[in-house]
């Protein structure tokens, strides 16, 4: 078994809450009322693509390097 490390993006909802996303991971979302619930299921939305993929004999994709940005724009 091999370890591997992600980066979960985790973005405030509107009503309450959070989403998480997975950026090396297209697809790999999921929610949570609270940062714990939301980290949890991040974990298993996670192990359930990395299954999904190694059921399908396609490769495990490896996090490079992440670059984020924060930025203005006028509305």
């Amino acid at each position: 078994m091999q370890i591997m490390k992600y980066t979960v993006v985790l973005i405030p909802d509107s009503e309450k809450g959070y989403t998480a996303i997975v950026p090396t991971l297209p697809g790999c979302v999921t929610q949570g009322e609270t940062i714990s619930q939301v980290s949890e299921r991040a974990k298993e939305a996670i192990e359930c693509y990395l299954d999904s993929l190694e059921k399908d004999n396609e490769p495990i994709p490896e996090e490079g390097e992440l670059h984020t940005l924060q930025l203005k724009v006028a509305v």
